[in-house]
Parts: structure tokens; sequence; C-alpha cells
């Protein structure tokens, strides 16, 4: 299955409660993704949270897009990646 790193803008901020709602929002999320084939496999955030990395696997990016529209998040940027491990390269 391909891998897609994908790009979002929150102007405003990104902001999940740690407590049960942010749990039941990230919940909704991985459950709208499964309807479209598309795994979240973990994100990352600037320092003022106007921006996350987020790196899924999915068919395709329409599917990561359709997911994104049920889950009302953000897409800017899906580029097809592919993982460079420095530790490969060790004789």
């Amino acid at each position: 299955m391909p891998r897609y790193l994908v790009e979002r803008n929150f102007p405003t901020g990104l902001s999940i409660p740690m407590d049960e709602t942010g749990s039941k929002a990230c919940r909704a999320v991985v459950a709208g993704n499964a309807e479209s084939g598309v795994t979240w496999v973990h994100s990352y955030v600037n320092p003022d949270r106007s921006k996350t990395f987020c790196i899924y696997d999915g068919p395709s990016p329409e599917a990561i897009r359709q997911s994104a529209k049920r889950s009302d998040l953000p897409v800017g940027a899906i580029t097809e990646v592919s993982v460079l491990d420095p530790y490969f390269y060790r004789p």
C-alpha cells in the first residue's frame, strides 16, 4: 500500500484536548479513514500548531482527500513517500 505525507494548515491552530473529547475525536478520524481504506500512521505538529505533517497509508491521494473531507480536515499537499533509513547504508 502506498504511503503519503499529508500537509495540513490550521490558521488558528490545531486544538485536540488531552481528555476523552480529544480521544473520541481521534477515534472518529480513524473510523472515517477506514471507510476509504486509509490508515493514519502518525503526525508531526509545528510549535505553534498551525501546520501538521501526517503520514498515511492508503490506496490513493483521492481516498485520503475523501477521508479528510469526511472528518472535516483540511488538505494542503499530498505527496507519495517512501522511507529513507540512514542505517541502511551501514557496512
